[in-house]
Formats: C-alpha cells, sequence, structure tokens
C-alpha cells in the first residue's frame, strides 16, 4: 500500500506537528497532530488507520485534512497484555476506550469541541463508527470499507475454498488475540466491536465508502448499515466504488481522488470549514 498515493509526502508551510502518548489503565493511546496555520479553536478530525496500520502511517492524510483548516489527529491504540503495551486487534476491551482518544481530544484548547468527526480505513472506520455510537458529540463519522457484524462477516458463504480456508484462519486469529477463554466470551468480544451492535445510538450523519469488488470486507458490510440507518431516518450515504477492492484508495490513485474529494465535501457541509 501506497499511504501516500494522493496525499503530501511533507508537512505543508506553516503547520505545526507533534506526537504524544498517553496511558489510560491499560490502554495506551499515541496520537500524531497536525494543526493548520491561523488561530483556532479548528474543526478537528480524528484518524484511524487500517488494520496493522499506525499513527504515522496516516500522515499524509492528516496533513491534507490541515491543508483544508482541520486539526487532525491520528490515532493508534496500544493493550496491556501479559505485562508490555502491544498491538492487538481487541485493543478496546471496555466501554471506556470507546472514547479514550476523544476525550484527550477534547482537552485541547486549539479544538474546537461542537466541531469533531472521526474518520477511519477498514479497521479504523469500525473504531470511528464505534466511538460516534459511543459519543454523541462525535458530529459526523466518515468510514471507509468496514465489517459491521464481525459474526455475520465470518459466516458469511464464499464460494472460493481458498477463502473460506481463509476466514476460518482469520476467525482462529481473532480468537486468539482476543484471548476468550470461553466461546461466549469470545462472541460477546465481537458483539462489542460491531458497529450493528450499537445502530440505534447512532445519531451521526455518516458517510460510507466501499470497493464494489472488495472481498477482505464485502460491500454487504456497509449495506447492512445503511440500511438500518435510513430504516432509523438517520443521515448517510453510501459510495460504492465500481471495481475496487479494500484499501484501494491507497493504490488506485483516481479513484481515491474521487472519494476523497467526496470526503472532503462531506466534512465541508457538517463541519462548516471553508
Amino acid at each position: 500500500m501506497n499511504y501516500y498515493l494522493i496525499y503530501p509526502q511533507r508537512d505543508p508551510v506553516g503547520i505545526t506537528s507533534w506526537d504524544e502518548d498517553v496511558t489510560r489503565g491499560p490502554l495506551r493511546v499515541h496520537l500524531e497532530w497536525i494543526q493548520p496555520a491561523g488561530a483556532g479553536p479548528f474543526p478537528t478530525v480524528i484518524v484511524h488507520p487500517p488494520g496493522g496500520g499506525v499513527a504515522a502511517d496516516m500522515k499524509g492524510v492528516t496533513r491534507d485534512l490541515a491543508e483544508h483548516g482541520y486539526l487532525s489527529v491520528a490515532v493508534d491504540y496500544w493493550r496491556l497484555l501479559e505485562g508490555k503495551f502491544q498491538r492487538n486487534t481487541f485493543a478496546w476491551r471496555d466501554e471506556s476506550d470507546t472514547v479514550a482518544a476523544l476525550e484527550l481530544v477534547r482537552a485541547k484548547p486549539q479544538v474546537d469541541r461542537a466541531r469533531i468527526a472521526a474518520l477511519g480505513f477498514s479497521q479504523g472506520g469500525i473504531y470511528s463508527l464505534l466511538m460516534a455510537e459511543h459519543a454523541p458529540d462525535v458530529r459526523t463519522v466518515v468510514a471507509y470499507y468496514p465489517v459491521t457484524d464481525f459474526r455475520k462477516w465470518f459466516d458469511t458463504e464464499r464460494s472460493d475454498f481458498g477463502f473460506r480456508v481463509a476466514f476460518r484462519v482469520i476467525e482462529w486469529y481473532f480468537r486468539r488475540e482476543s484471548g476468550a477463554k470461553t466461546d461466549a466470551e469470545f462472541e460477546t468480544m465481537l458483539q462489542q466491536a460491531s458497529a450493528m451492535t450499537y445502530v440505534d445510538a447512532l445519531r451521526a450523519p455518516v458517510l460510507l465508502v466501499h470497493g464494489a469488488n472488495d472481498t477482505s470486507a464485502p460491500i454487504e458490510e456497509s449495506q447492512r448499515l445503511e440500511r438500518a440507518l435510513r430504516e432509523r431516518g438517520r443521515e448517510v450515504e453510501l459510495i460504492v466504488v465500481p471495481g475496487a477492492k479494500h484499501v484501494f484508495n491507497f493504490y488506485d490513485a483516481e479513484a481515491a481522488r474521487r472519494t476523497w474529494e467526496a470526503t472532503l465535501d462531506w466534512l465541508r457541509q457538517h463541519l462548516s470549514v471553508w
């Protein structure tokens, strides 16, 4: 993947950047900030990277957001396991973990607390949706190709034998990462990690972006959430990118530009920046 495919590779002139680590019990939050030129407080976008990625991978995204007038902060999470902080698929295990980064963001004087958005890619999209579901002051969410119901994702019938085997291995890996001692405990953790579990609480406008040919997180994942939100009278838009697969925006420049422009338009609409 090329995280700088359409995004700046260097800090724009006039911006300020810094990073910090904050430990809250068994969760360590790593934040990488990019502040635009000018006087705040600024509309702010919290950016979550795709699974396996870290906050530093999102520098191009946050730089571009800063060029458009947003204070932006990329975030990743580390869990205290076996006596040390480490990356884990289930870094969030308590309800308070879903808003840990948001609380740190709210506390910054540069942040306009009335104009905070969450944006994420793949697992980062899941994190962003869950954050908004647990914090009604998140103004809007942009989620690229998220899984929205983990049990249904695992149980989806796949005609290709290789994919069936791969997803059984992925489920085994998730079970190991979870540390669950029983099947019931694992199922509870999957529910807590699924945006569909808390869809009734999701009132922020949501933009979903998904590739039509995504075999990692099939388009049905976004369609499921879109239907549920529409049934509840919520504001939601789903952009389906023809022919695109998972993480398409980090290898297909044309599709990346089109969807990023739509993302910026959405943020302008809901955060009222120029």
